[in-house]
C-alpha cells in the first residue's frame, strides 16, 4: 500500500552529513515535504521541540550524546513533546545484544547500515501499518517490546506460585 506522507514530518538526527543528506533525500522521494535535520543529538532534541515531527530517524553513534540518549528524552522527558512518536534507530552494528539494548531504550524500528530506500521503506510502513501500543511500567516506556502474538491458549500447569487455578 502506498501513503500520501507530504502531511506528515520527520526529523533526521545523523552527525555524518553527506548520510543525513542521503537520508533526507530518500525521505523527500517517499514523499515527506517536511525534514528536518541535525548534526547531533542535543540540537535534535531542541529541533523535536520545536517541530513536534510524526517520526524521528536518529544514528545510534554520535559525539557526546547518542541515539539511546535521545530516545531516552523523547521517551521520559517531561518536556518532550510527544513521547509516543515512532523513533528508527539506524546503526551499522546489528549484533543481536544492540537490538535488544536499543528495543529496551524503547525504539520503535531499527534500520542496520547500509540500507536500501526499500529498506528505510518497510520500517516506515512498519511504523504506519503496525504501531504497537506503549508500555510503561515505571522502568521502562516505549512501544511493547513484544512483536510475535501467540494466539493458542496455554494448556500446562500453572506457571506461577501465586496461581490458584481459579
Amino acid at each position: 500500500m502506498s501513503y500520501t506522507l507530504d502531511r506528515a514530518s520527520v526529523l533526521v538526527v545523523e552527525d555524518m552529513v553527506p548520510m543525513a543528506m542521503l537520508t533526507k533525500r530518500i525521505l523527500h522521494t517517499f514523499g515527506f515535504k517536511d525534514v528536518y535535520v541535525a548534526h547531533d543529538a542535543e540540537t535534535g532534541f531542541e529541533l523535536f521541540q520545536k517541530h513536534a515531527p510524526d517520526l524521528v530517524i536518529a544514528d545510534w553513534i554520535m559525539g557526546d550524546m547518542s541515539g539511546l540518549d535521545l530516545v531516552k528524552l523523547i521517551r521520559r522527558d517531561p518536556l518532550s513533546k510527544n513521547s509516543y512518536v515512532p523513533v528508527i534507530l539506524m546503526t551499522g552494528f546489528s549484533h543481536k545484544l544492540r537490538v535488544m539494548q536499543a528495543r529496551d531504550i524503547g525504539v520503535s524500528e531499527f534500520l542496520v547500515k547500509p540500507f536500501t530506500a526499500k529498506d528505510m521503506y518497510a520500517r516506515i510502513l512498519q511504523a504506519i501499518e503496525k504501531p504497537r501500543q506503549f508500555v510503561d511500567n515505571g522502568d521502562f516506556f516505549g512501544p511493547d517490546r513484544r512483536r510475535k502474538r501467540v494466539v493458542q491458549a496455554y494448556d500446562g500447569p500453572m506457571r506461577r506460585y501465586d496461581d490458584t487455578g481459579e
